[in-house]
């Protein structure tokens, strides 16, 4: 099983690759839906790592592959600025999957 990582910039992939993670810069919303298409895809891929700002650019996509796919585990990863809500993120996506605000 692998990992992957899709990052908006060039620091978050550097420590990734040290880690030994393969990693993808992209900046654009079509290049991230495209990307995730793919990976989805690749049966050996089981986690794939998002940063927050590449969460941001489509969360709508990446809402729905969450609560629809059984594998690969899609997880946000706050970037060098650490500035994400996960705990938030968490309450959100609970209340979108039962239908009740928390």
């Amino acid at each position: 099983m692998k990992v992957f990582c899709i990052s908006d910039n060039i620091d978050t992939q550097m420590g990734m690759r040290l880690a030994g993670i393969e990693t993808v810069v992209l900046h654009q919303r079509e290049e991230v839906i495209a990307k995730l298409a793919e990976l989805i895809q690749d049966k050996e891929i089981a986690i794939i790592l998002l940063t927050t700002i590449i969460v941001n650019l489509c969360p709508d996509v990446i809402s729905n592959y969450k609560l629809e796919l059984k594998s690969p585990l899609l997880v946000e990863i706050p970037d060098r600025h650490g500035s994400a809500n996960i705990g938030e993120t968490i309450d959100s996506y609970i209340s979108e999957s039962i239908g009740v605000k928390l």
